[in-house]
């Protein structure tokens, strides 16, 4: 007969804090007929007892190791939140250092690799957008550009945009506009100063932003208006003598600058909080400026402002192509009439470069737009060569080739025998502009073709920083435009394959107005 036993010793805990002294013993004897099982309670040796969580009514040496937490009421002081957090963030900053660690990195890895990959990417991630935050945080707010305005109205005009760009709100946005003009006036600050300038600019581009398109050319007017009327008082105390030969006025002749009024921009009331006005005056930058080379700056700054207008009142929310032509042609005659005077003159004191190469192109390209728009296509054309000859943008290069192959694809050129009676926007450009330009339709329409060649060739090969989205639209018009010069050339197979490829590229930039083009030259094709 065979007879097995089990036998186990359990402790009996009891309260929290307390040491287990007892034990259950169990005895289990087995038989093939019969089993029994045999319970006992016994006190336990020394080696054999447990701590718990509570020392109440246990021994002398035991409630010495536990005395400071015997009673309830002697718990713990809860933690404040900030005494929370502050832990919190201590000891995950040592968890991090100890994982950044190789030691910690092999081990966590080792443990369980894939929750340290991921953990290693959110990490990369978080401070990688984090980085990318700050710095567009500082370019929004604490660039140069708003950095060098004196503290009260920089803060002012970091709120200023902040409600313009990060949290839309106009009427906050225009208030605190109008708030930094009226401290900048108290700081004195000079009202024909770059800064001051650019303020009543920004004013300018929030309300073009808010589509107020009249407001916004108001504005702008009025920057033209004051800059102007500066160089026109300048120049008569040039004609007065009253300036000297160094640049500077003489010190019989210096008076207080004309205060401009402030900018009309809306009848939104200033806001004011109380708060004393600031007391301190604020020193220009370019107190050694000559009167020479304030005009300069007024004038280039005129001449801007004037491009801009001229592109304003162009668009279809203002429609006054009258306005357009005249602050453009003005711009334009202004830029030639000052490198004139330059060149026969010579530079006076304290003059810098005149408008950079990049500028006099921009403004004879705003002028051959608008030309363009007045089917004038003769006049576009020579701008158009001045643009991109001065154009240092490799995308932009393109778009302007774009203007000239379109220019070229509609001008109303008849034939050479025609003799030019019928007016110069229907003469041979041969015999306006010279033996280099086209001398029948033909030709025109094969110079067109090879201009959307190539802004399609030069777009196209841009590549690394240089390439902008300007570089992708350019390939989806140029396509077009070559697909227009094909289909007047006869050429219709060429004509849908470029409007097919022009529809896919529009599609994938999603390009509404270049996807619109080609589906409308798709459709007179297929007419």
């Amino acid at each position: 007969m065979s007879v097995s036993a089990i036998a186990s010793l359990r402790p009996l805990y009891g309260q929290c804090l307390r040491q287990a002294r007892t034990g259950l013993l169990s005895v289990q004897i087995k038989s093939r007929s019969a089993s029994l099982n045999i319970r006992a309670t016994v006190a336990l040796r020394p080696e054999q007892r447990r701590w718990r969580s509570d020392l109440e009514n246990g021994s002398d040496g035991d409630a010495a190791k536990g005395s400071a937490r015997r009673q309830p009421s002697q718990q713990q002081k809860k933690l404040t939140f900030r005494q929370f957090t502050g832990r919190a963030i201590t000891v995950s900053i040592r968890n991090l250092a100890y994982l950044m660690s190789p030691q910690g990195f092999r081990q966590a890895y080792r443990s369980s690799p894939i929750a340290t990959a991921l953990m290693v990417a959110l990490v990369v991630i978080t401070f990688t957008f984090t980085a990318v935050q700050l710095r567009l945080f500082y370019k929004t707010f604490y660039n140069p550009e708003i950095s060098r305005y004196p503290e009260p109205v920089a803060s002012t005009l970091r709120r200023a945009i902040y409600y313009t760009t990060i949290s839309p709100n106009p009427d906050k946005a225009l208030k605190l506009y109008r708030k930094a003009m009226v401290e900048a006036r108290q700081l004195q600050m000079d009202p024909f100063s770059d800064e001051v300038l650019g303020i009543r600019i920004m004013v300018a581009f929030w309300l073009e932003k808010n589509d107020h398109f009249p407001q916004s050319a108001e504005v702008l007017e009025i920057v033209r208006r004051d800059c102007l009327g500066w160089v026109e008082a300048m120049e008569q105390r040039v004609k007065d003598g009253k300036v000297g030969d160094d640049g500077y006025l003489k010190p019989e002749a210096r008076e207080p600058p004309p205060q401009p009024p402030p900018p009309a921009t809306a009848n939104a009331p200033v806001e004011e909080d109380g708060k004393k006005a600031v007391a301190e005056k604020w020193e220009p930058m370019a107190k050694d400026e000559t009167e020479w080379r304030r005009r300069e700056r007024l004038l280039s700054k005129a001449v801007s402002t004037s491009v801009k207008l001229g592109e304003l009142y162009a668009d279809p929310h203002v429609l006054d192509p009258d306005k357009s032509h005249h602050h453009l042609v003005w711009s334009v005659e202004t830029t030639l009439k000052e490198f004139r005077r330059r060149r026969e003159e010579g530079p006076k004191p304290g003059e810098d470069k005149w408008l950079t190469p990049t500028e006099v192109g921009a403004t004879m390209e705003s002028l051959g737009r608008d030309y363009e728009r007045k089917s004038q296509f003769h006049l576009a054309i020579p701008l158009f060569f001045q643009g991109l000859r001065n154009c240092e943008s490799p995308c932009h290069r393109a778009v302007i080739m774009n203007n000239l192959s379109a220019c070229f694809a509609q001008h109303p050129i008849y034939s050479p025998a025609d003799g030019g009676s019928a007016g110069p926007e229907t003469q041979s450009l041969k015999d306006l502009f010279g033996s280099s330009m086209p001398n029948t339709r033909s030709d025109c329409l094969e110079a067109a073709a090879n201009w959307a060649r190539n802004a399609y060739a030069h777009a196209k090969d841009v590549q690394g920083e240089d390439r902008t989205p300007e570089c992708d639209e350019a390939c989806a018009v140029a396509l077009c435009n070559w697909g227009d010069v094909a289909a007047m050339q006869g050429k219709k197979e060429l004509a849908r394959k470029k409007y097919t490829q022009s529809i896919e590229l529009s599609n994938k930039l999603e390009f509404a107005r270049g996807l619109k083009q080609a589906q409308e030259g798709l459709k007179r094709l297929s007419k």
